[in-house]
Parts: structure tokens; sequence; C-alpha cells
């Protein structure tokens, strides 16, 4: 391939594209107009020999080569403006921007408040803008796509070296009756806790969790009466009916129904559950991103070291 003449706009396009998943939505990005934008993408399918993106319901859908071709466009772009442009140094006090935070709902109870707390008197010209994901391994669309600088949430499932993460907050299960249970006077041992019918958190609306696992494996099974996807829900349904719940012991820590819960380790063995912060290749030198990173892990640490 001869790239002598290759117009360099293109590859701002390109990246644009990655990022927007849409035609009208890049061009804004780069500040040119729609037309302009398709005859780029027309241009750059010719260039590599591949269509690139592909359309479909979801938007602009990238082919494979386009996958392989993100990061190392980006990483060039990127090269480039590190030496054309001189960064600020990033003085939390005087800045004056948003951050673009993706947090599931166990984060976003446990550690935003602590979190804008600090920010106001840390850093009073920034604010935070919040996007919410149940499933894992949506913080990494939103980080592919630009949409969000960080997220905080359960691991992704798989590695991928253009994502960086980090282990913040882990959490322990605990079983929850409420305090005129039967269980809550005889104790919970494992004929107690089959004995009553269950409630399960499922974010996916799966009927089928880590408790049923463990169970599954001496045997057993357990009777659900009702599944939610609001872990924050739960102890209060649980403080109010005959259920039982398994949930991570912030969750129910933190509820206005803790006073009428008691709380048990559960009789099957459960993994702890970890929280990561998360966040995109391209960020890492961010300067005001590494700031916004550092006091994550900060609160995060003072949190851990109060359960």
């Amino acid at each position: 391939m001869d790239f002598h003449g290759i117009d360099l706009n293109l590859l701002a396009a390109f990246n644009a594209l990655m990022a927007e998943r849409n035609v009208t939505r890049a061009a804004a990005r780069v500040g040119v107009s729609q037309p302009a934008m398709s005859a780029a993408l027309s241009r750059l399918r010719k260039l590599t020999g591949d269509p690139l993106f592909l359309r479909s319901a979801q938007g602009l859908l990238p082919t494979p080569r386009a996958r392989d071709l993100a990061e190392p466009i980006g990483n060039a772009l990127r090269h480039i403006e590190s030496a054309l442009v001189q960064r600020p140094t990033f003085v939390p006090r005087d800045a004056a921007l948003t951050f673009n935070l993706g947090l599931s709902d166990y984060p976003a109870f446990v550690l935003l408040p602590a979190l804008q707390n600090a920010l106001e008197k840390q850093a009073p010209g920034v604010s935070l803008s919040v996007s919410a994901f149940s499933s894992r391994d949506s913080a990494v669309d939103l980080l592919d796509a630009g949409t969000i600088d960080a997220a905080i949430g359960v691991p992704p499932t798989q590695s991928d070296s253009r994502i960086f993460t980090r282990t913040v907050l882990q959490d322990e299960f605990v079983t929850i009756v409420r305090r005129d249970h039967p269980s809550a006077r005889r104790g919970m041992d494992l004929e107690a806790f089959l004995a009553s019918p269950h409630l399960l958190v499922s974010p996916e609306g799966d009927r089928y969790g880590l408790v049923d696992e463990a169970l599954a494996k001496l045997g057993k099974r357990r009777r659900l009466a009702l599944t939610l996807p609001q872990m924050f829900a739960a102890p209060a349904v649980v403080a109010r009916t005959h259920l039982i719940g398994t949930v991570m012991k912030r969750v129910a820590l933190a509820s206005p129904a803790r006073r009428q819960l008691v709380l048990f380790a559960p009789p099957v063995p459960l993994a702890s559950v970890r929280f990561d912060l998360i966040w995109h290749r391209r960020n890492d030198g961010h300067s005001g991103q590494q700031w916004l990173r550092a006091l994550v892990v900060e609160l995060a640490a003072a949190l851990e070291s109060a359960l």
C-alpha cells in the first residue's frame, strides 16, 4: 500500500466513526458535514479494502478489521496531538470540566456520595455525568464508544489490552431475614435456608444465581418467589415479607430497613464480589482522569477499611 498522499483527516474520521457508531454524530464530532463524513467513510473503505462499518438497528457496527485498526489509529492520533499541543497541568481547584463516569448500582450507592463530596471540596468546578449499566461488558462498550471516561463495576468477562482495570472494592454476601422470621430465632442452617421462599437479585434478569450454583453442587434447590433487578430494594422487601434474601453486606447495612433485619453468614460457600475501576488505554495518560482515578482509589480504600 502506498501511503503517500493519504489524507490524515481520514484517520480522524475513522476515530470519530468508531466512537459514535453514527455518521451524523461522527460528522459533528470532527466538525464536518454529514455528506463529507459519508465520503470519508467511502474513501476509508476503498483504502482498506474492507466495509469497516455495517449498518444495524443499533447503529454502525465495526467489522473485525475496524476493531483491529481502532487502537493503532487512536494511538497515532494521540501521539500527533501530544506532539502538537502542550497539555496544561491539571489543577483540581482551577479545573472546569465534566467527567463522564459509568457506574453500576453498587458503586453508585456505596461510593458516589463520597466522590461527589470530595469533588465539591477539592475541585468545585468539576462536575460528574453518570451513565448506568447493568451488564458487566456494557462498560467496555461505553468506553470503546467514548461515552464515558471510566467505569466502576464488576470486572468484564474478558480481558483486553486496550482496557485497564484496578480492583477498588470488595464485598461479601450475607443472608437476611426479617426480625420475626422463624430463622431469626433458630439460626440459619441449610435446612432453615431451604424451608422458606427466596428473593433473587439479578440485574440481567436470570433466575439462577451464585446461590443456586452453590446449592446445585450439594444436590439442593431453593424455591424462588421473587426475582428483581434492583439490589438495594431487596432489604426493604425482605423486611416486610417471609422471604429469605442473600445480598452484599454493604447493601444490607446501608438499607433504611436495617433495623428490621437479621444478618447471617450464608449456609453455602460464596466467593466475595469484586468491583473494578475500568478505563480505556486512550485515557490512561490524561492528567485530569489520572487525578479522578486516584481519588476514586483513595475513597474506595477508606470504605474498605471501614467495613
